[in-house]
């Protein structure tokens, strides 16, 4: 993607699947071009993503990635902003 862009990682199975999460996550970031970031709004169920995802992220992509927490929406789910450099 060589867009901005958001990726729902929020509903139906997610809520039940944290390794879904995760996974997808990891492809969302890899799908997503460099100067771009990409969106991960994340269930509400596992908490904050800054919890279980940026350590990953970071570790899948050592100097590729910045990171932001942005906010908890107020749908309940959490927005993780990745940007590719």
């Amino acid at each position: 993607m060589n867009k901005d862009w958001t990726k729902n990682l929020e509903h139906d199975e997610y809520e039940q699947d944290i390794d879904l999460i995760i996974n997808d996550a990891l492809e969302a970031v890899e799908e997503t071009g460099t100067g771009c970031f990409v969106n991960l709004v994340t269930s509400s169920v596992f908490g904050n993503p800054t919890d279980y995802l940026q350590l990953l992220i970071e570790e899948m992509f050592p100097d590729k990635v910045r990171i932001k927490f942005i906010d908890q929406c107020g749908c309940g789910g959490y927005v993780l902003r990745v940007w590719k450099i």
